[in-house]
């Protein structure tokens, strides 16, 4: 199991542009990811789920990848929180 922690730049938060970037990249991997936000938990690969976390500026969001291609998607995702929410 990996685990990544991101703080979110943007002034704007975890809106649907990123998090649809976010499910889009994360369903291309068979490991489960799930992604934690100040006690709420979400499925990475469902866009609504993603955006029920209410994640704002500032927040710490915590992605916990397992699975065969962990490795893979950890760095997947990492690219697009940088891309996405590292304004």
């Amino acid at each position: 199991m990996k685990e990544l922690k991101f703080k979110i730049l943007d002034k704007v938060g975890l809106h649907a542009r990123p998090a649809g970037a976010i499910s889009a990249g994360a369903k291309c991997f068979k490991c489960n990811i799930e992604v934690e936000c100040e006690g709420k938990m979400a499925d990475a690969k469902r866009l609504l789920s993603l955006m029920s976390l209410g994640a704002t500026s500032g927040k710490v969001l915590t992605f916990k990848f397992d699975g065969e291609d962990e490795d893979k998607a950890y760095l997947a995702i990492e690219m697009i929180l940088n891309e996405k929410l590292g304004k």
